[in-house]
């Protein structure tokens, strides 16, 4: 069973439990019996999306912290491909940021997906140039402070004019591939966070960058660095027709 199932099934209420002497049993044909017909009801499946996925988005409340589900199952979908493909180092741990929300929200989730945990929900900027508290604009171009959309793989972290820093590797052709040489990183920084009303109507914006909290900079940092999945997200027709990652 995996590591994610058995942590939901922890928190189970009693009542679900009349079922366990399925498990306890030691039949496998009985688990896979269990497992097809709990984890697959109607309050986790529907026909559009992968049952383990909503079994996920369904435990952590991904909804009510405002992450969309069809924003988590892209972003589950692609993750799942990435780490078929073996272009992770990292597994396990996948960083959204859902840019399809207001700047003002906490858009930001780093997910425990084999432990089913939400690590971390906060802040994260988009480009100054891809728009004031929504995000419109999104280019993979180098000088164009804007965001660029789709999965990265994190790299190595250095120290620089914003502190720790993180590199990202974007791995989309096209949308995401030229963030080295723009200098797309993951940093901490003032602008973003709860006093976002002193730099302005709405959150402060970067060059292109998914900037936090520099108080929450160094853990997201530490936690994700070294070749885990990184998805930056957007309901853009163009990246969600055009992505590789999604539709091969």
């Amino acid at each position: 069973m995996p590591k994610f199932k058995k942590a939901i099934l922890s928190s189970l209420p009693a009542a679900a439990f009349m079922l366990l002497p399925l498990l306890n049993a030691g039949n496998n044909s009985n688990l896979a019996k269990f497992e097809s017909n709990f984890f697959t009801n109607d309050a986790i499946q529907t026909k559009s999306f992968d049952p383990e996925m909503e079994l996920i988005y369904d435990s952590l409340q991904l909804e009510k912290k405002g992450l969309k589900k069809e924003a988590f199952n892209y972003a589950y979908t692609g993750y799942k491909k990435l780490e078929g493909e073996g272009m992770l180092n990292k597994e396990g741990l996948i960083t959204i940021c859902d840019l399809s929300q207001s700047s003002k929200r906490k858009r930001l989730y780093l997910i425990n997906l084999d432990e089913c945990k939400l690590l971390l929900n906060t802040y994260v900027a988009h480009g100054r140039n891809s728009g004031g508290e929504y995000a419109k604009k999104f280019s993979n171009k180098p000088e164009s402070l804007q965001s660029s959309l789709g999965f990265y793989r994190t790299e190595r972290t250095y120290y620089g004019g914003h502190g720790l820093a993180l590199t990202i590797s974007g791995l989309e052709p096209g949308f995401n591939d030229k963030a080295e040489r723009r200098k797309i990183v993951v940093h901490g920084s003032q602008y973003i966070g709860d006093n976002y009303k002193r730099w302005g109507k709405f959150m402060g914006r970067s060059f292109g960058c998914p900037a936090v909290p520099m108080k929450q900079s160094k853990i997201l940092i530490n936690t994700i660095k070294d070749g885990s999945c990184l998805f930056i997200y957007h309901p853009s027709k163009n990246y969600l027709k055009g992505s590789k990652i999604l539709n091969g």
